[in-house]
Formats: structure tokens, sequence, C-alpha cells
């Protein structure tokens, strides 16, 4: 099966349950168009034709307001019952003929390009931006008027992305529909809440749900996660009022955290948020994969800071405990290419040690190295050293940090600022980054400068611990 194709089947699969519910909330504002034909779930040679007339009916704009909604609640009606291929069908159809009109756009070009007179000049812009905005455009903002057409346009742009890669139009509907997601989701519009256990249920589940960095297992986890000496904070639009769209979850400490695990042990006794220095912001969740390229994940960070400060004037530091989701598939690539000039003469003699190794780095890492003392001392040199180079490393663009990760926080203003030795041991964490986690520190002093020597000349903002580090 094709990525698309299973990115659909995993996209339809999580949002079955807004689609069975709003089936039932547009079937009413449906009815008064008084139809009721149905079309082949796989949309095919005659399902078509008649979806396609579903979409002229709307662009068409006839009956006034009431018609409108109607006829747009009807055709979200008939995209939520087709099946993973009939959306792409429709998708697609949207996609090569309801784009921008090639010969309208071309004479306006031409209008702006002959104006003499600054105003007749004004006149011709004008036209062109109309000229510019295409019918499919059009007809995605009617589904702004009905209730949750919001949410149903991000799950349509989540279901959109997969199929872009290869496909300059589809790429081209995509760019329209992020247009119209970045005006609506501003963020000037949204809304932060702090998340308590006395939270509506619905929202508490969500959050559960859309945890991805460390999964939340079970309620007495969350509950942990949202006791006295934690706080979780999230975005909201209004249009979106139970969807939380990226949420952040801090603990509040003594000093810089550097253990996962210790940070949400749920034994552990709670702490006296009174007495807390340190912030740690130990997990960020974009939790709509439909947003995903719209971002405000630093108005957040700045948002909470700020919350934090106010509510709890000792906190003197604001810091992450990061993962490093790259580093092993980077390291894995290198290795690809054979040891020399990546592992340094005295880490291979350390190397020899490991347990049931072969003596070499790439043998090292297919024991379980992170559960023997012995293995972990001996890699513990190599992994560190190769870990720091690996964040400091940018993409070829020269401008942007390698890690995705890295290039959130660095963007945001964050500097990196100390490497935590198996901070993560759970199977995802040995898997992606061997184990290790990053602290971003966030001083706020220095986030705007770090934030425009990264932004404007790709500069990463490193302490000079972890930047020797990488050296060697």
């Amino acid at each position: 099966m094709d990525e698309g194709r299973l990115a659909g089947l995993v996209t339809q699969a999580a949002n079955s349950s807004l689609f069975d519910r709003l089936r039932g909330v547009w079937r009413d504002i449906a009815q008064s168009l008084g139809k009721t034909g149905r079309i082949d779930p796989d949309l095919g040679a005659e399902g078509l034709p008649l979806l396609r007339s579903q979409v002229l009916e709307c662009l068409e704009g006839r009956g006034g307001e009431v018609s409108a909604r109607a006829h747009a609640a009807a055709l979200g009606r008939s995209y939520m019952a087709l099946t993973v291929d009939g959306r792409q069908r429709f998708l697609k159809m949207l996609a090569d003929d309801f784009g921008t009109d090639p010969g309208r756009v071309d004479d306006a070009m031409d209008a702006v390009r002959s104006a003499k007179a600054d105003g007749e000049r004004s006149l011709a812009e004008h036209a062109l931006r109309d000229a510019l905005v295409s019918p499919r455009q059009m007809l995605l903002t009617q589904f702004n008027a009905l209730p949750e057409g919001v949410k149903f346009l991000v799950d349509m742009r989540a279901e959109l992305l997969p199929l872009t890669k290869a496909d300059p139009a589809m790429k081209a509907l995509e760019g329209d529909l992020k247009e119209l997601l970045s005006s609506w989701f501003d963020v000037g519009f949204l809304e932060l809440h702090r998340i308590t256990w006395r939270s509506p249920a619905i929202i508490l589940e969500k959050i559960m749900a859309y945890e991805a960095v460390h999964a939340i297992q079970g309620w007495a986890d969350l509950k942990n996660r949202l006791d006295s000496d934690r706080r979780l904070y999230a975005f909201f639009h209004p249009r979106m009022p139970d969807e939380p769209l990226i949420f952040v979850e801090v603990a509040l400490v003594e000093g810089i955290a550097g253990n996962i695990h210790a940070l949400l042990d749920q034994h552990a006794p709670v702490g006296d948020p009174g007495k807390a220095d340190t912030a740690i912001f130990y997990s960020i969740n974009n939790a709509q994969k439909g947003l995903v390229g719209i971002s405000f994940g630093n108005f957040l960070i700045k948002k909470v800071v700020d919350s934090l400060s106010h509510e709890f004037p000792n906190l003197k530091t604001f810091a992450t405990l990061s993962p490093i989701p790259g580093f092993r598939s980077w390291l894995d690539g290198r290795l690809k290419d054979g040891e020399q000039g990546l592992v340094l003469s005295a880490e291979t003699k350390s190397l020899a040690s490991v347990p049931d190794g072969d003596g070499t780095l790439a043998g090292a890492l297919k024991t379980r190295w992170h559960e023997d003392p012995q293995a972990s001392l001996a890699l513990k040199p190599v992994l560190s050293r190769l870990c720091a180079h690996y964040l400091g490393e940018k993409r070829a663009d020269g401008r942007r940090a390698r890690d995705p990760v890295a290039h959130f926080h660095l963007s945001n203003g964050a500097r990196m600022e100390r490497l935590n030795w198996l901070a993560d041991t759970s199977d995802k964490g040995i898997a992606q980054s061997a184990g290790m986690m990053i602290n971003y520190l966030y001083k706020l002093s220095e986030i705007d400068s770090n934030h425009e020597a990264y932004s404007g000349q790709g500069k990463v903002a490193m302490s000079s611990s972890l930047r020797s580090l990488s050296k060697g």
C-alpha cells in the first residue's frame, strides 16, 4: 500500500467520530434542498459527475445565505460518505478543474503592466487579486459558516498533505487551503487555557489521544501530569472550542531536570511549586495534523512563560527536556559509510570492552548496551560527542538545524544548554536518540537576539560545554 493511501486510512479512522457527528448535524441543514440521492462511495465514473454538479451548485450561490449553507452541508456530507479512494478522486477533481482561470489571470496581468495612471493601476491590481482567487478557494470558504466546518477543513488538509508530493495540482490545492487556514488561525484569534483535572472530559480525552512525545499511560498518569507541581496549557480557536491546537506540559522543579522517567514518576512525592526555581517544558504537541506549517508554537511558549512568571515569581529558569528524534537515523546513515573518521581512535579502544559487541560502534548499538553499565560507560563518550555534533549540524541550505526539534526551539530563541545521558531509556528513546535528551534554555534576556541570529544568519546558540563536546 502506498504512503498516501496509508496516511489517508489512518486519518480517516481518527476522524470517523467527527464525521459521524457532522453527518447528523449537516443533514438537518441540507434537508431544505430535498435531495436524497446517494453517491458511489468510491466515486467511480458515474459518481464523479454527480459530485462535480454539487460543487457547481455551491459556487453558483443561488438562493441566498441559507441555500448556500445547505448546498455546502450537502457537499460535505457527500465527501464524508466517501472511501479513502473516493476522497482522493474528489480532491483531485478540485485540484484539476477548479483552479484559477489562466486566461483571466493573463489578461489581468497585462492590464497591470499597461496601466498608466496610479488610479488605473490600483484598479488593475485589484482585478488581478480577484482573478487569483480560485473557485475552489471560494468553495472551501463556504464551510466556515457550518457548525464545526473549520475542523472539517483542518481534517481535509490532513488527508490532502500526503497526496501533494508528486502532484503539483494537489500541491496548489493544499496551498489554497493552507492560506485560508492561516488567515483563520492567526495568533490574535487563539485563546490560551490551562488544562486541569476539572477540565471537561472531552478535552482530557483528546489530550491523552494527541500526546505524541511521551504517551500518557491512562488516567492515573494524566492526573499526575496535572498535579499541583505540574501545569498543562493549550491553545484553542473559538471555532474549535473542544479541540486543542497545540499544548505544552510543564514541570515545576528545583534545578534543570535531566531524566524524563524521574520527571514522570507517578510515585514520586509531589513537589512544592512555591519553592520551584525552574519550569521544565517536557512535552510540546501539535494536536492537529491539518495545521502543519501554520506556526504558533513560539507564541505559546512566550504566553506560558508570561503566565508562569506571574503565578510563581520565584521561577528564574525556563528550559525544556526535549527528545532528539533524528539522531539515530542520522548516525545509522553515517555508519553505512564506515566508521573511519567518525569514531576516534581512543573511542575504538573503549568500544572493544562492550559485551557481545564486535569492537565497532555499529556492532555495539545492536546489543542491549543501555542495560549494561560496562557497555553504557564505553559508549557514552562517542555517542555524546556525535550527538552534540549532530545537534550543531545544519541542513543543506546551511540556515536550518538538521534536527526538527532543535529547529523549533532555536527559532523561538532558545539556546542548546546540556546533553543528558540515558535520559529516556524507553524503546522509543533508545531507537530515536540512543536514550539522550537535551535541555534547551530560554533565557529571557537572550531570546530575541538568539531568534534574530538563527533566523537571519542560521547561527546556532549553544552553551560552551556543549560546543566543546561536539568538537571532541
